[in-house]
């Protein structure tokens, strides 16, 4: 594990232990109940199936090696923008200190659209699952790099069962290897290298051979350019996360448009 992953690690445990004081578990079972749900899966399968790439479009404003993207950051409007260029799915950054994320910014780009939504944390406890359903999420993300394989498989299950999709993100091959023997079938390969924070497409084509036909790679980090897109396109992938790329444009979904369609 990198230092910066470390040291997420080790603040995302305290916040975890200061939210469980202050909002118990069955507070966030009520919360959650009250909660439609949106099939994450559901609407990448239903992009493919109409032969168009399914974008996950992130909703970001900071990055720990970029700092601020996007000065002017409007949670609602982003989302709006991202579901008329024609994006499957989003994906917001709720990390507080580290990508400057919130809840607050979840809650407000799901109701400006139809879109279901990843929350996209460093989930380690059952506890942040509930909140994912809590606050409106419809998919959670779990980072081979920070969890053993029981870990993965028991918070799989826990999400699962409140009715939420999972995407398992890796950086190489043993951590693929381990990630498909979870049931969700969103293999997501992040091209950034957690060492150097250099990133590749080439660390997604390169473990392509290891993916069966029943999953689906979501390829994340990198995608800079309607280069990347087709090449990665021309190699059958077809399911894309992107955030920076979007966030850099005057109009996100101006830039989606023009880089996937």
């Amino acid at each position: 594990m990198s230092d910066i992953l470390d040291r997420i690690i080790t603040v995302k445990r305290d916040e975890i232990r200061v939210a469980k004081e202050s909002v118990s578990l069955e507070e966030l079972r009520l919360q959650a109940s009250t909660r439609d749900s949106r099939d994450f899966v559901g609407a990448l399968r239903a992009k493919h199936a109409a032969g168009k790439p399914a974008i996950i479009a992130e909703v970001k404003k900071a990055s720990p090696s970029k700092g601020v993207i996007r000065e002017n950051f409007v949670p609602a409007d982003i989302a709006k923008s991202y579901e008329q260029a024609g994006a499957a799915c989003l994906s917001v950054l709720t990390d507080v200190q580290f990508f400057k994320g919130s809840v607050a910014y979840l809650e407000e780009a799901r109701a400006a659209c139809s879109l279901p939504v990843l929350r996209k944390d460093f989930i380690i406890d059952p506890y942040q699952i509930l909140e994912a359903r809590a606050m409106g999420a419809d998919c959670i993300l779990l980072i081979a790099a920070v969890l053993q394989p029981s870990q993965m498989r028991d918070l799989e299950a826990f999400a699962h069962s409140l009715g939420l999709a999972v995407l398992v993100e890796v950086h190489d091959r043993d951590e693929l290897e381990q990630a498909l023997t979870l049931k969700t079938p969103l293999m997501g390969v992040n091209n950034r290298n957690l060492r150097t924070f250099e990133t590749s497409i080439e660390t997604t084509i390169g473990m392509l051979d290891m993916v069966p036909e029943d999953r689906i790679v979501v390829t994340e980090s990198g995608i800079l350019s309607r280069v990347d897109v087709d090449r990665l396109r021309a190699m059958d992938v077809q399911t894309f996360l992107v955030g920076e790329a979007f966030m850099r444009a005057d109009d996100p979904g101006t830039e989606l448009a023009r880089m996937f369609f």
